[in-house]
Order: C-alpha cells, then sequence, then structure tokens
C-alpha cells in the first residue's frame, strides 16, 4: 500500500517590498526568482547542495546582523528581505573585487555582467591576475604575498596531461563544486578534494599526483558545474588558445547517447561542422547534467 505524503506548507515572506509564497523548505534564492529577480551566483549549482562559499548571492533581512547567503538560507514566514540596499550592493562589489584581483576570470560567462552591475573595480587591490599565456611562461608555479606566504592557485601553468580535458587553476574560485560533483553527491569516485590551507589551497589530486595516475575515471562531471573555466575540454582549451573559438557561431543539438541503454541525454556543441565538447542539460531527469567517459569525451567517431 503507498503511503500518502503530507502537503508541503506554503510560507510567506516578502522579497524587496513584494510579496511572495513559496514551499516550506524553499530557499531565498528559489522566492527571488519567482518574484523575478536575477541574484547573482558563482559556486551555486542546481545539482548540487550549496556550499556557500563565494557569498556573491548575499541579501539583507530585516533585523538580521549579518547578511544571509540567498542560495542556502531557507524562507522562513514574515520574513522580509532585501536584495539590493546598500550594505547588499556594497558586499557584492568586495567579493567580486577581491576575486577579479586575484582569480584570472575572463573565461568566467557572467563576470563581466557582475562586475559591471555592482561598478567594481579590481584594480584597487593590485594588478589583475595574468591571463593564461603569460602564466605559462612564467618560471615558476607559485608566487610569493607580501607576508612570505604562497598562492598555489594563481600564475600557475596551465595542467595538459591528457586528451580529454586541460586544467587551469588560476580560474578557480574554490567553489567545491568540481569536488562536489566528483564525490559523494555525483560520481563517488573522490579523485579531487581540496588540499592546503588558508593561501595554499587548492583543488588536487589524492596526494599531488598527476591525473592520468589518479582515480579520475574522465567522466567530465567536474567540467560539466565548473563556473569558471578552471576546468575545460581540450577541444575547448586548443580552440581559445588559437583564437578560434567562437560560441556565437556553434550550434547545439540535443541527442541520446548510443552507448549504453540509460538514455543519457547529449548536447553536441558543434563548430565548423566539428563537435567540440559535449554536455548533458541539468534538468535531465535522468542525468542531472552527468555523464560517464563515453557520453562525455567519445565523439571522434562522429565526422
Amino acid at each position: 500500500m503507498t503511503e500518502l505524503l503530507a502537503p508541503r506548507r506554503m510560507v510567506e515572506l516578502e522579497v524587496d517590498g513584494r510579496p511572495v509564497r513559496v514551499f516550506e523548505g524553499d530557499t531565498l534564492l528559489d522566492a527571488c526568482a519567482k518574484v523575478g529577480i536575477d541574484t547573482p551566483t558563482l559556486c551555486y549549482g542546481e545539482t548540487l547542495r550549496p556550499a556557500n562559499v563565494c557569498r556573491v548571492c548575499v541579501v539583507e533581512i530585516a533585523e538580521g546582523r549579518v547578511l544571509a547567503p540567498a542560495c542556502s538560507r531557507k524562507a522562513e514566514d514574515g520574513m522580509q528581505v532585501r536584495t539590493d540596499s546598500d550594505r547588499v550592493r556594497l558586499s557584492r562589489k568586495l567579493v567580486l573585487e577581491l576575486l577579479a584581483s586575484s582569480v584570472d576570470l575572463s573565461t568566467t560567462p557572467v563576470a563581466s555582467e557582475y562586475l559591471a552591475r555592482y561598478d567594481a573595480e579590481p584594480t584597487r587591490f593590485g594588478p589583475p591576475a595574468p591571463p593564461s599565456q603569460d602564466r605559462d611562461r612564467a618560471r615558476a608555479g607559485r608566487h610569493a604575498v607580501p607576508d612570505g606566504r604562497t598562492a598555489a592557485t594563481v600564475h600557475q601553468p596551465v595542467k595538459v596531461d591528457n586528451e580529454l580535458y586541460v586544467r587551469d587553476y588560476s580560474k578557480c574560485i574554490l567553489c567545491y563544486k568540481c569536488v562536489d560533483a566528483c564525490g559523494e553527491q555525483h560520481q563517488n569516485t573522490f579523485a579531487i578534494h581540496v588540499a592546503g590551507r588558508g593561501f595554499d589551497a587548492r583543488i588536487s589530486t589524492e596526494l599531488d599526483t598527476p591525473l592520468p595516475e589518479s582515480a579520475c575515471v574522465y567522466c567530465g562531471n567536474c567540467i560539466q558545474v565548473c563556473p569558471t573555466g578552471a576546468l575545460m575540454f581540450r577541444s575547448e582549451h586548443e580552440l581559445r588558445e588559437a583564437g578560434d573559438w567562437r560560441e556565437d557561431d556553434q550550434t547545439v543539438t540535443e541527442t541520446t547517447c548510443p552507448y549504453c541503454g540509460v538514455g543519457c541525454s547529449l548536447e553536441l556543441h558543434v563548430q565548423d561542422n566539428r563537435i567540440v565538447k559535449v554536455t548533458s542539460p541539468p534538468d535531465h531527469d535522468v542525468t542531472l547534467g552527468n555523464l560517464c567517459v563515453k557520453g562525455r569525451f567519445g565523439f571522434d567517431h562522429v565526422f
């Protein structure tokens, strides 16, 4: 006999003065979306549990002591939420400035829009992180910071150690999305995690082994969730390096993976009549954006 679930209760709150009703358990980000407010996010992923690390989505709650991350704070009855107050704008601006002054955001799709929206000036905190080609010519993998510590994620060469994807950790904002996708939330491979502390914190394989010698199964689900391009298809990386990556000219065709009977949905990104990368829609009820190595990278046979 099927057990009937109790109906979910609704909660009522105000967002920027507008009343909104959402289901109990929904977040403030859900409430903002329901009234059409575009809340900036970087570390948030629809298929992953919120990590609360980028702090770009913070909002102000009436009588609240601190700003709250909209991606994880649950909506409550009677809440009065402000998403564009001076306090919120200043916080978001500062976070974006600190990120852009220390990390290469050139391949982060939303970065330029967010920086312009909040009048962010990353140069206040020093010169921007150099682009990839300059880093590749750098003689060291780390650079000194004023107090003598080192920042391992900036000014390091792009890691090209396999035929499928590259790792450019100077673009990494430590959002943990790749770690979560590789870990218990999706793949359960646990090939990567955060190593080091403070300025030395970085994404690394176990014992910092080369990727081909690690536990990585090359599913590419970490690439799917990476918001900055720190993890990228090698085909895309090579086209970008050659100055021939033309996303506006690409077509995207949705199809079903032919390798097995699971029914994973594929999005084939085609440029100049050639498949340059494969993604999967995050809202697909079978894959949730995840694929195996065959579905993600096994497209060279297509002509």
